[in-house]
């Protein structure tokens, strides 16, 4: 029983460790939130899945914050955290699938600004993108990572990262450069 006694820590250190870890947890979150959320949003194209997907990073997060050992790694730790947490959805879900082609499905959601449209259709056009190539430039056009950075997330070499950046760049100029013609599908 002594023993027990002499290892457990007095209340005042396990209070101020408490309190330095939800010090660097907030830090985290106030400073990486809306990252975040954005790239949550660019994995589902939903704004309630991606609160959802984001605030299961952060939980997460709180849990698992002694295992970041550096501050600057944050973001990609958090990346990594939203793409397992976005494929966990799918693990769980069943999917009704319908005979009628996405295309076709008409979009009540956009408005008819000139600014929402190009976005949209740029956002389409990025989702036409082999996964292959939509993930790395997703994480660095919105995640605003390096090419070293995309490869530690993705788990992949640094050349192949910037080669599939750069075919996803070309394939995405040549998506754009297609005449729009109303009603008609491009891929």
């Amino acid at each position: 029983m002594f023993n027990r006694l002499r290892n457990k820590k007095p209340a005042s250190s396990v209070n101020s460790d408490m309190l330095s870890k939800q010090r660097r947890y907030d830090s985290l979150v106030r400073a990486l939130h809306a990252d975040i959320f954005r790239y949550a949003y660019w994995l589902c194209g939903d704004k309630h899945i991606a609160e959802d997907i984001t605030q299961e990073t952060f939980l997460r997060a709180w849990r698992s914050l002694e295992s970041l050992k550096d501050d600057k790694a944050a973001k990609a730790w958090l990346i990594t955290i939203v793409r397992r947490e976005n494929a966990r959805r799918f693990e769980r879900k069943q999917f009704d699938y319908s005979d009628i082609e996405q295309e076709q499905l008409e979009d009540h959601l956009s408005t008819s600004t000139e600014d929402n449209a190009e976005q949209y259709l740029i956002r389409r056009h990025i989702s036409k993108l082999a996964i292959e190539y939509r993930e790395p430039l997703i994480l660095q056009v919105i995640g605003g990572f390096s090419g070293e950075e995309i490869a530690k997330i993705l788990q992949l070499n640094r050349n192949t990262v910037m080669t599939r950046l750069f075919r996803a760049r070309n394939q995405l100029k040549d998506l754009i450069k297609q005449p729009q013609v109303r009603g008609q599908s491009n891929g």
